[in-house]
């Protein structure tokens, strides 16, 4: 494939070079969350920024690692990571938000998900619809006993991915209402935990890349809940879901005997 980058040396969209990330990346939606994030590691350092991709390297216990954000939905996230693995990493967690779909997930809970609903059209041209979209069992691990350690209340399993935010909440404007009405009530009886938009496309991608992938969010509100006169506030920080991802790294690098660089 032709490199379109001005700079042959660096990836096009998120114009980092090999070298310039560490193994280990924490991947937001915001680009605003990035500096956020990097705050987290030693000695941070800016490397990129360039469209909705912000890019941050550092070290945790030593150890290179970084974050890049990927703008909101599949399309972007997807070519955040082909390219971050073309620059070297070979594990991600996503962090961002979510709303709740069960009554039990509360706003300011933290979910992490095991696997995704594919209900969004980047997966499709990476694989049929019959592959499942599946986290790492490592890094899905890591984030449990990360968000188990600092006792923040966490739910663990499947999550649906949409690349509509108005054909969730306004379902019944679009033309299609009967086929999201209904599959969003299928995905509840399922178990679903939670709404959000990333994860179906970066678990697919993963698995074609051979990569690992996990994702945790913070929930920020629960539509479930309004309808049923439940309390439901609305919680913007995700301060919660961002030190679960930077514990689930650090435990990953001490599982991988990662040396210090």
């Amino acid at each position: 494939m032709k490199n379109y980058s001005e700079d042959a040396s660096r990836q096009y969209h998120i114009q980092a070079a090999s070298g310039e990330v560490g193994r280990y990346v924490i991947m937001p939606g915001d680009p605003k969350r990035c500096a956020k994030i990097a705050q987290y590691f030693e000695n941070p350092v800016l490397v990129a920024d360039n469209r909705e991709y912000v890019t941050y390297t550092g070290t945790l216990d030593g150890v290179k690692v970084s974050v890049t954000s990927t703008g909101i939905g599949g399309p972007s996230a997807a070519i955040a990571m082909e390219e971050l693995v073309r620059c070297g990493a070979d594990t991600f967690v996503r962090i961002g938000t979510c709303g709740g779909m069960q009554p039990e997930v509360k706003s300011g809970d933290v979910v992490i998900a095991t696997g995704a609903i594919r209900m969004e059209g980047t997966s499709r041209e990476y694989a049929p619809i019959e592959f499942p979209a599946v986290a790492d069992l490592c890094v899905t691990n890591a984030l449990r006993e990360a968000a188990g350690k600092m006792g923040y209340p966490f739910h663990t399993g499947v999550v649906q991915c949409k690349d509509s935010f108005y054909g969730q909440h306004e379902p019944e404007t679009k033309p299609v209402s009967y086929e999201l009405m209904n599959k969003w009530e299928a995905w509840k009886r399922l178990g679903c935990l939670a709404s959000e938009m990333e994860s179906a496309a970066l678990f697919v991608v993963a698995g074609y890349l051979h990569v690992r992938a996990g994702s945790c969010f913070l929930v920020i509100a629960n539509q479930e809940r309004e309808k049923l006169g439940m309390e439901n506030p609305v919680v913007h920080d995700t301060d919660r879901a961002i030190q679960v991802a930077v514990e689930a790294i650090r435990r990953l690098i001490r599982e991988d005997g990662e040396v210090r660089s």
